[in-house]
């Protein structure tokens, strides 16, 4: 009996990985909970500043939340790109500039008694929500990389 060939996938054809396991769809809310939070400072910290400087900054961010959901998006429908991309780019960098204040607020010999002292309703609801952004991005990301999620994003690519 002769053998019988497949044709060959072409690159761009993506076999379809099926549902997302619980891990991914859980990952992809806590990406938009993490969105949605940083919606919140952002709005927080413009009612606060100054009308003159903000556009620009509030275009980024807008970009920034927006190319997130994007992203997110597609790691759900199982690009394993996109798990890629949130992970180094959300996972590492955004969470960088998360803690960067408050780390060099603290090395510069700030005091988080003293910081908590002086915090008014405002900056304590703006800390809870960086809490809340924080362990979203973190959780996101491991979830991502947990098995189940691993064979979802093997059998995509």
């Amino acid at each position: 009996m002769p053998a019988v060939s497949l044709p060959a996938r072409r690159a761009t054809e993506r076999s379809d990985p099926g549902p997302p396991p619980a891990a991914v769809r859980a990952a992809f809310a806590l990406w938009v909970t993490a969105v949605a939070a940083g919606a919140f400072e952002t709005a927080l910290m413009a009612g606060r500043a100054p009308a003159d400087g903000i556009g620009a900054g509030l275009a980024v961010r807008l970009a920034v939340f927006t190319a997130a959901v994007l992203v997110a998006l597609r790691m759900r429908r199982g690009a394993g790109g996109a798990r890629i991309t949130l992970a180094v780019g959300l996972g590492v960098l955004g969470t960088a500039s998360l803690v960067v204040g408050p780390l060099g607020y603290l090395l510069d010999g700030g005091s988080l008694s003293d910081a908590l002292a002086r915090a008014d309703a405002l900056e304590w609801v703006f800390g809870a929500s960086r809490t809340v952004h924080l362990a979203a991005v973190l959780t996101a990301v491991v979830l991502m990389f947990r098995p189940s999620a691993n064979r979802y994003f093997r059998r995509s690519g």
